[in-house]
């Protein structure tokens, strides 16, 4: 238990940290997302962890009850693009954490060409080069959501907006 004001983790460690199965899988995902360390891993992991919980939890509460069939909740993860529009309340248990960990900013922008790799969409994040909706975001972790992902682009002030620029991705436009 933590005192009031300090801060407490969002996420939770793995029960045995010396699997090399588990290590191995982990060294893949944080090279194929460009993520700093395995904590930002382990809090993508604890998110879909909730996410799974809250669905088992709904599951299990359908007797009948018209305000228990998941519909918020549904709809809030459509909203982010981890489920898609056909998907029902059993889908959730089906996700996997490459799901969230492809909705992060990061991703987004490296998939969308704005940078060569996810480290390279990290830094330009984190050095204010790229803004969603008009707004500069400085978080890589940030939940693009399925109607912000078109607004995805370079900041019109940042250097990086000129297409010669030497940083840019080659081919694109």
């Amino acid at each position: 238990m933590s005192l009031p004001g300090e801060n407490t983790k969002f996420y939770e460690t793995p029960n045995h940290p010396f699997q090399g199965e588990r290590i191995g899988e982990e060294r893949g995902l944080m090279g194929r997302y460009g993520l700093k360390n395995k904590e930002e891993l382990w809090r993508a992991q604890s998110e879909l962890r909730n996410f799974r919980r809250e669905a088992r939890r709904l599951l299990g509460d359908i007797t009948g009850d018209e305000s228990a069939d998941g519909g918020e909740f549904l709809s809030r993860l459509k909203r982010i693009g981890v489920l898609d529009d056909g998907d029902e309340l059993g889908d959730v248990l089906l996700l996997e954490i490459t799901d969230v960990l492809e909705r992060r900013l990061q991703t987004v922008a490296y998939r969308k060409g704005l940078a060569n790799t996810p480290q390279q969409a990290r830094q330009f994040i984190t050095h204010g080069h790229v803004t969603v909706d008009g707004r500069r975001v400085s978080i890589p972790s940030y939940k693009v959501e399925i109607v912000e992902e078109g607004s995805v682009a370079f900041d019109e002030n940042s250097p990086l907006a000129d297409e010669l620029h030497p940083e840019r991705a080659e081919g694109n436009e």
